[in-house]
């Protein structure tokens, strides 16, 4: 997965796939999901993430 901040229009990218997107799906207004051929989430963008979702600050955290 690759996480990615671009502080100049406070918005968030976070990569789980590299595989090409078919669709994108507006959660919300900020919040847009991309799928694959299969449905499958490829990617997820955030805009105005400093608000929605308390970027820049990440952790990551592998249990089990």
């Amino acid at each position: 997965m690759k996480v990615k901040y671009f502080s100049d229009t406070d918005t968030a990218h976070m990569e789980f796939s590299e595989s090409p997107v078919l669709e994108t799906r507006e959660v919300s207004e900020d919040v847009y999901l991309d799928l694959d051929k299969d449905g499958r989430i490829v990617s997820i963008t955030i805009e105005h993430a400093q608000t929605q979702a308390a970027f820049p600050e990440v952790t990551y955290e592998q249990v089990g």
